[in-house]
C-alpha cells in the first residue's frame, strides 16, 4: 500500500489500509493511547439505568428471582425470633434452672425446617441469578456486536482494535459478574434492612436507636471512599483495553517485529503498560477492599455497645427485656450490619462493572455509518461507467488530500491509477466505495450519484482484490463462496478455474474442504491471492478494484496472477492501483495522480512521449530506484 501522508496526523502516520472486504483498517494496535487515559467517565446514574433496562428484558426470570429473594429474606428475618423463643424456654428461679423441653424441641424443629428451606431456595436463587446475568449479557453482547458491524470505517481507523475487543470480552464479563453477584446482593440487602429494622423496633426501640448510631458514619465513609475509588477502576478498564491492543499488535505484526529486531522494544513497551496496569490494579484492589474491614469494625463496635446496653436493661429490670431478646437483638443487629457491609464489599465489582458498561455504551452511542441511499437500483443493468467531478476530500479538516479531482471512466474500461506515495490514489477507492464521504463534488455510477445508491447495493457492484489478502479460518470452499454465499459448488469451481486456483486446490489432500489457518497462513502468498481473485470472480462485480494485487509475489507467481486477473477483468470496469508500472502497460488509460489532482493521463506510449510525471516514475523504477 501507499499514501502514507494521507492519514490524519492526529490519528496515524499511515494512510488507512484497506482491510477485510476491502474496508480500510488501521494497524491493529492503532493509536488513541492519549485519549484512553484522558477520557472522563460517563454519568453513573445514566449507565446504571441502561443496565437495568437490559436486566428488565428478562422479566420472567427477574420476577421469579425477586419473589424467591423476598421469601428467603422473610425466612432469614424470622429465624432469630424462633431462636429467642427457644432460649427463653430456659428460666432460672428459686436457685434452680428450668427448661421447657417440649417448647424448646418445637422451636428447634421449626428452626431446622427453616434452615433447610432457606438452603434449597438459596440454591435456586443462584441458578436464577446465573440465568439472569447470562441472558442480560447475551443481549448486551449481541447489541454491541451488531453495533460494531454498523460503525463507520473511520471509527475502526481511529480506535485501537484490541481496546474494542476488550470491551466485547473483559467489560461484558465484568457486567455479567456484577449482575450475578452484586445486583442480587444489593436487592437482598435492601429487603433484609427493612425486615430486620422492623423486628428490632418490635423488640426494643431504645436498643434499635443505639444500633443505628453507626449508620450515618457508614454512609459518610462509604460515599467518600467510593468517590475516591472510582477513578482507579475506570482507569483500570482503560489500561486493560490498551494492553489487549498491544498484545494484538504484537501477534499480528510479529514477523515485522522480528525482522527488524524490535523484540526488546516490544517487550519494553508492553512492560510499561503492564506496569501501569499493575500499579492501578493494586490501588483499585486496596481501596476496594478497605471498605470491608472498616464496616466490620463499625459492626463489631455496634455489637459490643448493644450487648452492654441489653445486659444493663436485663439487670435493672427495665422493660420486658430477656436474655433471649438480647440474643435476638444482637443477631438482628448483626444482620442489620451485614447488608451494609455487603453493599460496601460489592463496591469494587460494581464500580468495575459500571466502568466497563460505560465503555460498552460508548460504542453503542457512536453514530452508525450513514446510508441515505434510497434509489431503486437493478444491479444487473448497471454498466459500470464512473465519473468523479470536482472531488475534494481530507482526512483532517483544512488538510485536503484530493483537491478538485476530475476523472471519467467508461464502462468496461481498464484504468490504471499511479502516483507517488501520498498522492491520493487509495483515497479515490475509499471514496468510490463510500468508506469515507466526499467533502465536496460528486461521484456517479452510470450517472447516478453514489450517495443515492444504498450502500449494500453499491458495494455489491464492486469487488476488491488487495495486496494483503484477507482469508478466514474456514475451508477453501467457504472462503471462495464469501463472494456469493448463494452460489452452488459448480459455480464456485468455475470461479476457481477462472482464477487459475483450481490446479493447486485439487492437489491439496482435502481439496476444497481444506481448512485454512488464520489469514490462510498455511498457503503461499500467491495461492492466497488466487483465492481472493476466485472470490471476486464469484461475486460477479460490475466494477473491479485491484490494489497492488501482485506487488508482494515473485515474478513467476505474478504471471499466473496476471492471467487470472485478465480473466477477472473481462467485460468489467477496472481500476488498478499499482506501483509496478510494468503490470499496467496494457491499460486503456493510465492516470497519474499528484498532489490530489490528475496530473496527466493517456496510454503508456503517450505518457512516455510526454516525458512528464509518468515518465519520471517509470524511469526511476527501471533505474532500480523506489517511488
Amino acid at each position: 500500500m501507499e499514501n502514507r501522508k494521507e492519514q490524519p496526523k492526529t490519528v496515524n502516520a499511515n494512510m488507512p489500509r484497506l482491510g477485510p472486504g476491502g474496508r480500510p483498517g488501521g494497524p491493529p494496535g492503532g493509536p488513541m493511547a492519549a485519549r484512553v487515559n484522558g477520557e472522563k467517565p460517563k454519568n453513573t446514574k445514566g449507565t446504571l439505568t441502561r443496565i437495568l433496562k437490559y436486566i428488565g428484558k428478562n422479566k420472567i426470570i427477574l420476577i421469579s428471582l425477586l419473589v424467591l429473594m423476598v421469601a428467603i429474606t422473610m425466612i432469614d428475618v424470622v429465624g432469630p425470633m424462633f431462636q429467642q423463643k427457644a432460649i427463653d424456654t430456659i428460666s432460672f428461679s428459686g436457685g434452680k434452672l428450668k427448661v421447657d423441653l417440649k417448647s424448646m424441641g418445637f422451636y428447634l424443629i421449626i428452626m431446622g425446617v427453616i434452615f433447610v428451606i432457606s438452603s434449597i431456595m438459596t440454591f435456586f436463587q443462584g441458578v436464577l441469578s446465573a440465568k439472569l446475568s447470562q441472558a442480560t449479557v447475551y443481549s448486551m453482547r449481541n447489541d454491541l456486536f451488531q453495533k460494531i458491524s454498523k460503525l463507520p470505517i473511520k471509527y475502526t481507523d481511529t480506535h485501537r482494535h484490541g481496546d474494542i475487543m476488550s470491551r466485547m470480552t473483559n467489560d461484558v464479563e465484568n457486567v455479567s459478574n456484577a449482575i450475578s453477584q452484586s445486583i442480587t446482593s444489593l436487592f437482598s440487602a435492601a429487603l433484609t434492612l427493612v425486615g430486620v429494622f422492623s423486628m428490632m423496633m418490635y423488640y426494643s426501640v431504645i436498643m434499635t436507636v443505639i444500633a443505628l448510631f453507626t449508620i450515618p458514619l457508614t454512609i459518610f465513609i462509604s460515599s467518600k471512599l467510593a468517590k475516591f475509588m472510582r477513578k482507579y477502576f475506570v482507569r483500570q478498564q482503560r489500561l486493560l483495553g490498551q494492553i489487549n491492543g498491544q498484545v494484538e499488535e504484537m501477534i499480528t505484526s510479529y514477523k515485522t517485529v522480528v525482522a527488524y529486531g524490535r523484540e526488546n522494544e516490544a517487550v519494553e513497551k508492553f512492560g510499561d503498560i503492564s506496569e501501569d496496569l499493575r500499579k492501578c490494579s493494586i490501588s483499585a484492589r486496596v481501596w476496594g477492599s478497605i471498605m470491608g474491614p472498616i464496616m466490620n469494625f463499625l459492626g463489631n463496635l455496634q455489637y459490643v455497645v448493644l450487648a452492654s446496653v441489653g445486659g444493663f436493661l436485663v439487670i435493672t429490670g427495665s422493660g420486658s427485656m430477656t436474655v433471649g431478646k438480647i440474643q435476638a437483638m444482637l443477631q438482628y443487629s448483626k444482620n442489620f450490619s451485614r447488608p451494609i457491609n455487603m453493599i460496601a464489599s460489592q463496591y469494587s465489582s460494581i464500580l468495575t462493572a459500571l466502568a466497563g458498561a460505560e465503555r460498552i455504551f460508548e460504542i453503542m452511542d457512536s453514530p452508525d455509518e450513514t446510508d441515505e441511499g434510497r434509489a431503486e437500483i437493478d444491479i444487473d443493468n448497471i454498466q459500470g461507467s464512473i465519473e468523479f467531478k470536482d472531488i475534494w476530500f481530507g482526512y483532517v479538516e483544512k488538510e485536503p488530500v484530493l483537491k478538485g479531482l476530475n476523472l471519467s471512466v467508461k464502462s468496461g474500461e481498464k484504468i490504471a491509477i499511479v502516483g507517488a506515495t501520498g498522492s491520493g490514489k487509495t483515497t479515490i477507492v475509499n471514496l468510490l466505495t463510500r468508506f469515507y464521504e466526499v467533502g465536496g463534488g460528486t461521484i456517479t455510477i452510470d450517472g447516478i450519484n453514489i450517495t443515492d445508491i444504498p450502500k449494500e447495493q453499491l458495494r455489491k457492484m464492486i469487488a476488491i482484490v488487495l495486496q494483503d489478502t484477507v482469508l478466514f479460518g474456514d475451508t477453501i470452499r467457504a472462503n471462495i463462496k464469501y463472494g456469493s454465499l448463494d452460489a452452488d459448488d459448480d459455480k464456485m469451481r468455475k470461479a476457481a478455474k477462472a482464477a487459475m486456483a483450481d490446479s493447486f486446490i485439487e492437489r491439496l489432500p482435502d481439496g476444497y474442504d481444506t481448512m485454512l489457518t488464520e489469514s490462510g497462513a498455511n498457503l503461499s502468498q500467491g495461492q492466497r491471492q488466487l483465492l481472493s481473485i476466485a472470490r471476486a470472480v464469484l461475486a460477479e462485480p460490475k466494477i473491479l478494484i485491484l490494489d497492488e494485487a501482485t506487488s508482494s509475489v515473485d515474478t513467476r507467481t505474478e504471471m499466473h496472477i496476471q492471467q487470472a486477473m485478465v480473466n477477472l477483468m473481462k467485460g468489467r470496469t477496472s481500476l488498478i492501483i499499482a506501483h509496478r508500472l510494468s503490470t499496467i502497460r496494457d491499460a486503456d488509460l493510465i492516470v497519474v495522480v499528484k498532489d490530489g489532482k490528475i496530473a496527466e493521463s493517456g496510454n503508456h506510449e503517450e505518457l512516455i512521449e510526454k516525458r512528464g510525471e509518468y515518465y519520471k516514475l517509470y524511469s526511476k523504477q527501471f533505474a532500480g530506484q523506489t517511488t
